[in-house]
This record gives structure tokens, C-alpha cells and sequence, in this order.
């Protein structure tokens, strides 16, 4: 074989990255290196894979194909390690995971101490995105997603589900009142995600059924941010029972109109792509959450 597995590598996480300079920090390596091994491999398969611009690099289409072999050699070598290790009796490799930054911060970290008592030599990596990513593309093993899934390209495993709750803080109903009715909303201040839209439809029962959209009046992109304007009084939120839960507890937040709130449980799915096999790390990394989250208060 011409080409190498560290030139594989290589080109993949420029690929990934989408710049030399990129990959370099990545790899921790000089970006003379990086640049001098593109130039190698593309020099063994006599083809151009990357055209560089002064502003960027861009596959060219033997680059997609080649870039598509070298993830699935480089997903087998390190499968094949994974088992030599094993039978060693210890699990061990780089496991990359990637969640909505509530669900990371309220769910995953918690149970992280747990998971590397247990399985201290899986290396984890912890992402967080708000947005739906490309797991090839960011190179991640696992991703949490809340909500229905829509790729079909994916491998799904359901982790429970969280409840949907309208919340306010005391002090925020201490000066505005506490809503009694639906249509009492229109004379507080909603606090909504600025994308995606459907996040702003609330479990309420309203004239259009069982839910209501919601114009808010203070947007924000993260749960985390309309969490923290929430509990500093800044108005009514909807959020998921997992990010709330113990500020609900300890009277943070408390349940404004329940008894016009729609029972919605927001599913919670692990994902990991179709192409893949199931590594013995996203295994026991699944498992180990799985069974926690069977004890946990906020998921069902």
C-alpha cells in the first residue's frame, strides 16, 4: 500500500478541519509538516485530493472519495486495537462525544467521574453544538439528540425522555402576577429560541389544540441562556425537566399554569451512523449512562 495511516489521518482531520493551520494545532504539529504530507500523498496517487485558495481548501471529487475510504480504514484499525486491548481485559481508545450544551452540563457531566472510575482507559472527548452536527465531519462517536429524529442515515438508541414545563421564577411572579389563564401570556414577557421555531411551540391547550406558538419578546439560541434569564427573573420559560430540575427544587423556578400544560416528553436518542460498527467504547459508554439515567429524577 502507498499511502500510510498517519497520512491518512492526516488528511482527514485537514479534511475535517478544513485548514492546514487547523489540523496542525490538532495534531500538534508544525504546519510545514502538514502541508509537506498533502503534498506526499497526493504526489503517491499522482491526483489532486484538496485545491487550496487563499481563503480555503476544498475537496475535489477524488479528494471526497479518498477521504471516504480513509475514514473507514482508520475506523477499522483503531476497532481492531480496540479488541487486541480487550482481551487484555481493558477497554481502552478515544471516545468522542457531542450533546446540546444543557443536556451536557445538567446530564452527561454528573455521571462522567462515575464512567472513568469504571472505564479509566476510554479518553473521553466531551463537544458541545446546539446545532445538529455531521458526525463524520466533526469526527464524533456518539452525539445526543432531543427531540424526533429525521436521519435515516443514523443508528438510534433511545436514552428516556424529559418532560416540557412552563417556568417563572418567584420573583418574576412576585412583580407581574402569576398567569391563570392561557390567555394571560399576552400580558407577560416569553422567553423563546431565536431558531429553530418549533422550540417555540409550548405544550399549552390553546384554540389551534394542544399547543401554542409563541411570539417571545427575549429570544436566546441556548436553553442555557433562556435558563439563566429565567432564574434571574427576566420572564416565562418552557424548558425540559432535565435542565430545571433542581431549580425547581430548591424553588428557583416554579410551574406556572399546569393545569393547561399538555403532557409533552421530549425524547433523548444517541446516535451514531448507520456505516458504523458498534465499538465496545460507545457500548459501555451507553450502557453506563442508560443504567443511570434509569435512577435519574428528570428522565423518564
Amino acid at each position: 500500500m502507498k499511502t500510510t495511516l498517519d497520512e491518512m489521518m492526516a488528511f482527514v482531520t485537514i479534511a475535517d478541519v478544513g485548514s492546514l493551520t487547523g489540523a496542525a494545532d490538532r495534531l500538534a504539529q508544525p504546519t510545514s509538516v502538514m502541508s509537506r504530507v498533502l503534498r506526499r500523498l497526493e504526489e503517491k496517487l499522482d491526483t489532486t485530493l484538496i485545491r487550496r485558495t487563499t481563503r480555503r481548501l476544498e475537496l475535489t471529487e477524488e479528494g471526497r472519495v479518498f477521504l471516504e475510504h480513509a475514514r473507514g480504514i482508520i475506523a477499522s484499525v483503531e476497532l481492531a486495537e480496540e479488541q487486541i486491548v480487550l482481551k487484555r481485559d481493558a477497554l481502552a481508545g478515544k471516545l468522542r462525544v457531542n450533546a446540546a450544551a444543557p443536556f451536557m452540563q445538567h446530564v452527561i457531566v454528573p455521571l462522567m467521574p462515575g464512567f472513568h472510575e469504571t472505564w479509566p482507559d476510554i479518553d473521553l472527548e466531551l463537544h458541545t453544538s446546539d446545532e445538529i452536527i455531521d458526525l463524520l465531519e466533526h469526527r464524533t462517536d456518539i452525539a445526543v439528540r432531543i427531540g424526533e429524529l429525521r436521519d435515516s442515515t443514523l443508528h438510534a438508541r433511545r436514552l428516556g425522555s424529559s418532560r416540557l414545563r412552563i417556568l417563572a421564577s418567584p420573583a418574576y411572579l412576585a412583580k407581574k402576577g402569576t398567569p391563570k389563564t392561557v390567555d394571560d401570556l399576552e400580558s407577560h414577557t416569553l422567553l423563546g429560541f431565536s431558531q429553530p421555531e418549533v422550540l417555540n411551540q409550548w405544550p399549552l391547550r390553546s384554540a389551534h389544540g394542544d399547543s401554542l406558538r409563541i411570539r417571545p419578546a427575549l429570544q436566546a439560541s441556548s436553553g442555557e441562556t433562556l435558563l439563566a434569564l429565567a432564574t434571574n427573573g427576566a420572564g416565562i420559560v418552557c424548558l425540559a425537566d432535565f435542565m430545571t430540575g433542581a431549580h425547581r427544587r430548591n424553588g428557583d423556578l416554579v410551574e406556572v399554569l399546569a393545569g393547561e400544560t399538555v403532557e409533552f416528553l421530549q425524547p433523548i436518542h444517541a446516535v451514531y451512523y448507520r456505516n458504523t460498527t458498534l465499538s465496545l467504547r460507545i457500548l459501555s459508554f451507553l450502557d453506563y449512562v442508560s443504567a443511570q439515567l434509569k435512577q435519574a429524577d428528570d428522565i423518564c
